[in-house]
């Protein structure tokens, strides 16, 4: 029976931590990935913008559909893309973040988020990668990580994941990196899931080899047979053939996709497992 979350001991401590210093803070920088920005939400958002304000940064607009980005560009009171890798949309994001700090010192912000959605990018990029960490700030929550740049002074937090979440959100995750596949069941599972996903979104088109109407096994069969996953007697490997499949779309080298609209259904709830087990044509 696979996980059915990734949640270690310092997620927790983090987010007691986070709780503990929020009401020393100015705002809250939270990012999320372009491409799914419900399933990637910081499971703390919701509490902490209630009582701080919250700028929302959308990575890498590089690899979303443009014009639906722009959708949750609008549906934000604050929210910036942004490509981190490249620091595309940086100046923009700390001039919002200037906007919020008193004239009698710097402006104290943490920058929140999951697991690989950018947020380390984020942070390097706001104080300078070079810069060191100034210790305890008096009167501030002690043994967290602070860092001062250019009017910032900036907490670092780990990426935290909502151990409650339904599996479908977590499927999102691991097609994005955001979440490691064993929670999910494997690479194999994780990708027959993204395959069939497609399909039921219509996106057809992000799939490497144009089989529309056949079962999903086999459309990972053929990926895995394109990309040299095989084993002994000329067999599929089907979890490496699901995690090239998996680092290929993460990557974006499938093209530009937003697995969410504002207007979308939340993220579809996967419950059964379809291994290539299953899928006896593919032995036959």
């Amino acid at each position: 029976m696979p996980r059915s979350v990734w949640y270690p001991g310092h997620m927790a401590k983090g987010t007691r931590k986070l709780n503990e210093l929020v009401s020393k803070l100015d705002l809250i920088v939270e990012v999320r990935d372009s491409r799914a920005p419900v399933s990637t939400s910081s499971p703390l958002i919701k509490a902490l913008a209630k009582i701080k304000p919250v700028i929302h940064v959308l990575s890498r607009k590089d690899l979303a559909d443009p014009d639906k980005l722009n959708l949750w560009l609008n549906e934000f009171k604050h929210a910036f893309a942004a490509d981190l890798r490249n620091k595309s949309g940086l100046n923009s994001i700390k001039k919002a973040i200037l906007k919020f700090k008193p004239s009698h010192r710097e402006a104290r912000l943490a920058v929140v988020g999951i697991p690989n959605v950018g947020k380390s990018l984020l942070l390097n990029s706001l104080i300078n990668k070079s810069s060191a960490s100034v210790g305890n700030i008096p009167g501030i929550t002690k043994s967290v990580n602070w860092y001062r740049n250019e009017g910032l002074l900036i907490v670092d937090s780990p990426g935290i994941l909502d151990p409650h979440a339904e599996s479908g959100a977590h499927l999102i995750l691991s097609w994005l990196g955001c979440a490691k596949a064993d929670v999910v069941g494997g690479f194999e599972n994780a990708a027959l899931m993204l395959i069939k996903f497609l399909r039921v979104k219509n996106m057809n088109n992000l799939l490497p080899v144009e089989f529309i109407d056949e079962p999903a096994g086999l459309t990972l069969e053929r990926i895995g047979r394109r990309m040299g996953c095989l084993i002994s007697g000329g067999r599929v490997n089907y979890e490496l053939a699901g995690q090239k499949f998996i680092e290929a779309f993460s990557n974006g080298r499938l093209g530009p996709v937003c697995l969410e609209t504002p207007d979308s259904e939340p993220a579809i709830n996967f419950s059964d497992n379809i291994s290539h087990e299953a899928v006896n044509f593919v032995q036959e």
